[in-house]
């Protein structure tokens, strides 16, 4: 203990002789910031813990309203942009409804389970002067006709069920055939084998029962020879988007 003692007085009045800083002292100074370092921040720990705990319950309540708060801004959002998307379709149909006065605005409101039949359900029926075979289009093409009608609702069969047949023409040259349905496209059957038909050519409806002439069906995309060489079959992608109606214009037959 008396060398020990001897050599930390040593160290000390080198030190001071020559100016400079003892070891000793500099240790002591550093183990002293370190202690003050960690009980600072153990204090600032312990007060802010303090503070957390006082301010738990509003924080949860603040964290509760502004989940509500966005649950509320999430569900307006949506109706605002289903009011935004009724209002383009709306105005999409204005220029068909022009056309025929006489029509009834209707919305699809029902698909046959597991898409048994091509057919839809509308919101009109015989009180909104909706019958059998009137037809139905939309702001681009055909959809289909009615094939039952009730007071308040009525069943659309759309152009591509297999069971559906309108009478056609290609618009350029004025050439007939029978629109039939092929699920997904429509055939156009029975058209003259001298038509120099071709894919791109767009295809209307006949004036008939349930369409007056001139309506859009779609466009052809690929033309087929019957085996005998009798007539020619066109291959038509329908105009109006089947997959994804909303809104359509009953027109009466």
């Amino acid at each position: 203990m008396i060398i020990v003692a001897a050599l930390v007085a040593l160290l000390q009045v080198t030190s001071a002789r020559t100016g400079g800083t003892s070891p000793l002292t500099a240790a002591g100074t550093s183990l002293a910031v370190v202690f003050e370092t960690v009980a600072g921040t153990a204090t600032v720990a312990a007060r802010n813990g303090a503070v957390s705990l006082t301010e738990l319950p509003s924080l949860l309540r603040e964290n509760r309203e502004l989940r509500a708060q966005n649950v509320r801004l999430t569900t307006e959002n949506a109706r605002l942009e289903e009011l935004v998307a009724q209002s383009d379709q709306a105005s999409a149909l204005a220029p068909t409804v022009a056309v025929y006065p006489r029509s009834v605005e209707a919305r699809i409101i029902g698909f046959p389970p597991e898409n048994e039949t091509r057919t839809v359900t509308i919101d009109r029926g015989t009180v909104a002067r909706v019958a059998r075979d009137d037809g139905v289009i939309d702001a681009d093409g055909v959809v289909g006709r009615v094939v039952e009608a009730s007071p308040f609702a009525s069943k659309v069969l759309l152009i591509t069920d297999y069971s559906s047949s309108v009478p056609a023409m290609v618009q350029r040259g004025r050439w007939w055939g029978i629109a039939r349905g092929n699920l997904t496209s429509v055939r156009v059957e029975y058209i003259s084998q001298d038509a120099p038909i071709r894919p791109g050519d767009a295809v209307v409806t006949g004036e008939a029962r349930s369409f007056h002439s001139g309506a859009l069906i779609g466009t052809i995309v690929r033309v087929e020879r019957s085996p005998t060489g009798l007539y020619q079959t066109a291959i038509v992608r329908p105009a109006a988007d089947l997959a994804s109606i909303d809104r359509v214009v009953v027109v009466p037959k």
